[in-house]
């Protein structure tokens, strides 16, 4: 969460500083501890749960505070979870075919007014890349202690 709040994705990266923009890099985010907890099969899928359990709830989180009513949360939780589900797997499917994919699936997930550039989509998509790389390296008990090191923003967040 902290590592999406980062100034530096609204200003050099280019994403909208939106709800729809800080959605995006939330999920880019979480999709790369995903896929570093898939690799590690069996032995992280609890760890993988809590994560997915602590977004729902931090969404329902979020919708309230922008004013959804208690009757409106469960079908608006349902409806981030599924763009956030169908995201991922649109980023899992495209980090296997390169960048070109990565840059069409961060591409498609914003509304056709809040459209990244192809410059800055790339620049994202290389963010992703190179933060999947780095997340090989570190151990799923620096990932449940929240120890993330993601690599090129030139920005950390606070501990």
């Amino acid at each position: 969460m902290a590592q999406a709040r980062l100034p530096v994705f609204y200003q050099r990266f280019e994403v909208p500083d939106t709800l729809e923009g800080r959605f995006l890099v939330l999920l880019l985010h979480l999709f790369v501890v995903h896929h570093r907890l898939k690799a590690e099969g069996q032995s992280a899928l609890d760890l993988a749960q809590d994560l997915a359990d602590r977004f729902s709830a931090d969404m329902e989180t979020v919708l309230r505070e922008i004013g959804v009513g208690d009757l409106g949360i469960p079908k608006k939780v349902r409806g981030v979870a599924a763009a956030g589900a169908s995201l991922l797997e649109a980023l899992e499917r495209a980090l296997a075919s390169g960048d070109e994919a990565v840059v069409a699936a961060v591409t498609g997930a914003l509304p056709a007014d809040q459209r990244l550039s192809e410059a800055a989509s790339l620049r994202l998509a290389h963010y992703v890349r190179r933060s999947v790389r780095a997340l090989e390296a570190e151990s799923v008990t620096a990932l449940a202690a929240g120890a993330i090191r993601f690599p090129g923003t030139n920005d950390r967040p606070e501990a």
